[in-house]
């Protein structure tokens, strides 16, 4: 294979696979890219391919805006995804005209044949004159199993704020082990109200100071909070339930607390075994179901960040709300309510608790929380945990002992993930 074959076509062909994967057979990126097909291609086509069928996810609605005055019929699933992902190549990424439609027509000779013409067509006119429809556009809608649900919750026009910060990448969030206002300094980032350092260009993240001797580990500003809201104390036995991959392992090791960081997936936790490694800190690492796991003996504290629909993280996970529907809801909150019940039944008493998702949706969220007070008498709010966070803004506060995030907040400094906590105690 050749350079312009592994950098251009090669590249295009596969995220083309990723966006068809995603759009017609529900799978999600992550379980494409781990698979030995991706997996085999040359470390270059991969990136490409990636970063492009990421793009293609998040900005489809302008790609449709710039191709419709161009499209007498509505094309077959397969080619308008074809259509949308040299649309959005040609509009965002600033490649060459000819060289994307050439690589686009080459596509559909290959899969589509009778549609390479009006693909030709399309493009060349999307690449003189669709730049107004695309920049008028309204960014990708969100599907309507989910935009209802958030309009609900928050209103039109905040979800409509949500889906422009859906349309952007995610910025890369660290934390350090130790505050040192140097470690920014040295890392060209930006400090963040909550202890997090905030790196707009990062590169190559095993390259940058400070990671070789395990200073610091990534791990998004917004999901960072629940540790620092358990605020384990050294000496502490603490409970990280659904660990991996491990950034609240870390954080809870590193304040001197004995850690145990239990998960279901043994490969998942390969990953926090190797930062534990990295950083020098110690964590007892169990795989095990959490319904179904005995310890030896109460903990004082408990961190859950429950599993659940991680519709606050659509910006680093474009494919989310293509993959998922509304039938994921119920069989997810009714694992989180099992799962709360297990952590409660695992605290000493007057232990911590600390319950979280990285949902928008409120049933995985305030009505979990609603739930669980009605159902037990013996956990109620902490509010004095969530006053203590460092960085706390009133917007959060979303009842006692109770935190709200959603992906609009903090515009001007890149945005947060959505995320829901809750820190309780236990009578």
């Amino acid at each position: 294979m050749g350079q312009g074959q592994t950098g251009g076509t090669a590249a295009r062909r596969l995220a083309l696979q990723l966006v068809e994967g995603v759009w017609q057979d529900r799978l999600t990126l992550a379980e494409m890219e781990a698979h030995p097909h991706f997996a085999g291609a040359p470390a270059e086509v991969r990136a490409r391919a990636g970063r492009l069928a990421r793009a293609t996810l998040r900005q489809a609605g302008r790609a449709d805006a710039a191709m419709k005055p161009w499209l007498k019929r509505s094309p077959k699933p397969a080619v308008r995804a074809l259509l949308r992902l040299a649309t959005v190549e040609l509009m965002s990424d600033g490649a060459a005209a000819h060289g994307v439609v050439n690589a686009a027509v080459t596509l559909a000779r290959e899969e589509h044949a009778p549609s390479a013409p009006m693909v030709n067509a399309v493009l060349r006119r999307v690449a003189e004159d669709g730049r107004e429809a695309w920049e008028a556009a309204h960014p990708q809608r969100l599907p309507n199993w989910l935009r209802g649900r958030l309009s609900g919750a928050y209103g039109n026009a905040r979800v409509a704020r949500m889906e422009a910060v859906f349309e952007g990448t995610s910025p890369l969030d660290i934390t350090p082990r130790l505050a040192d206002p140097a470690l920014a300094e040295a890392l060209r980032g930006t400090p963040l109200p909550t202890g997090s350092i905030r790196l707009e260009r990062a590169g190559q993240v095993s390259a940058l100071p400070g990671y070789a001797s395990g200073d610091w580990w990534v791990q998004d500003a917004a999901a960072a909070l629940p540790a620092r809201v358990l605020a384990a104390k050294p000496g502490e036995r603490v409970l990280d339930l659904c660990a991996a991959p491990g950034g609240k392992t870390l954080q809870l090791a590193a304040e001197g607390a004995e850690v145990t960081a239990l998960d279901v997936s043994e490969s998942r936790l390969e990953r926090l075994r190797d930062n534990l490694t990295r950083t020098g800190l110690r964590a007892e690492v169990v795989v095990a179901d959490a319904l179904e796991w005995k310890p030896p003996a109460p903990f004082d504290a408990i961190l859950l960040d429950g599993p659940c629909t991680a519709t606050g993280t659509i910006r680093r996970h474009p494919d989310l709300p293509f993959v998922k529907d509304a039938a994921d809801i119920r069989s997810m909150v009714d694992l989180q309510s099992a799962m709360i019940d297990r952590a409660a039944d695992m605290l000493v008493s007057g232990g911590r608790l600390v319950f979280c998702t990285c949902s928008l949706l409120p049933e995985e969220g305030e009505g979990q929380l609603e739930g669980l007070l009605q159902r037990r008498d013996d956990l109620h709010p902490d509010p004095e945990a969530v006053a203590r966070l460092p960085g706390l803004e009133e917007a959060w506060i979303a009842g006692p002992g109770a935190l709200r995030l959603t992906p609009d907040m903090w515009p001007e400094r890149g945005g947060l993930d959505g995320f829901f906590i809750a820190a309780l105690r236990k009578a």
